[in-house]
């Protein structure tokens, strides 16, 4: 499975697709970019996971399906979540909603949250990062899930400014518990920037 977000793309062909995954046969999600901002991808195989149910939310993709290789439930959940705190609400109200109708199966949810955990995740001067008050919203909402943190490594931000004024941890992973049993040895590994402000 691939996720990304602010693809920055109103449209993406079955060739664009291909080239991403590096195999003719793929299966594609795309949330169109609106205004120049966001815009999110899900590719993935046919031969891995069977795709059952979708959501199109406002900012995220929820994808739900059968892992091939074992047949276990999976449900996936791409996010690129606005910078304001009432529509980073909404997001969070409809994936708590998801949740309840559907509490079995592994989780598996990542993005760009742009939001932090803790106020040692930002340095610098940053308007797009919160206050406390919302720190503990995005926490009780992890909380509320039932899922946890994959370990980062490599890097301690995934958010540059490029003039060097502030970096954040505002994109992460977050898996169920029962993730990690299945795969214990989990990470999230932090890549050098590239064109890109984020990591």
């Amino acid at each position: 499975m691939l996720c990304l977000q602010e693809t920055k793309k109103e449209a993406i062909d079955k060739t664009l697709c291909q080239a991403l995954w590096g195999d003719a046969e793929v299966k594609w999600e795309l949330q169109p970019t609106i205004n120049n901002a966001g815009g999110l991808l899900c590719i993935w195989s046919d031969a891995t996971f069977k795709m059952e149910k979708k959501v199109m939310g406002n900012g995220f993709i929820y994808l739900e399906g059968t892992w091939v290789g074992d047949g276990g439930k999976v449900t996936i959940i791409n996010i690129y979540s606005p910078c304001d705190i009432a529509s980073k609400r909404i997001i969070w109200d409809d994936i708590k909603q998801l949740r309840a109708t559907n509490n079995g199966g592994l989780w598996f949810i990542l993005g760009d949250f742009n939001c932090i955990r803790r106020q040692y995740e930002k340095v610098g001067v940053c308007h797009r990062i919160q206050n406390g008050g919302s720190i503990k919203e995005f926490n009780d909402w992890i909380v509320d899930l039932d899922v946890e943190d994959v370990p980062s490594v490599s890097r301690k931000f995934t958010l540059y400014r490029p003039n060097g004024t502030a970096k954040s941890k505002i994109d992460r992973v977050l898996v169920s518990a029962d993730w990690f049993c299945k795969w214990q040895d989990s990470i999230q590994i932090i890549l050098d920037r590239n064109f890109s402000d984020h990591c």
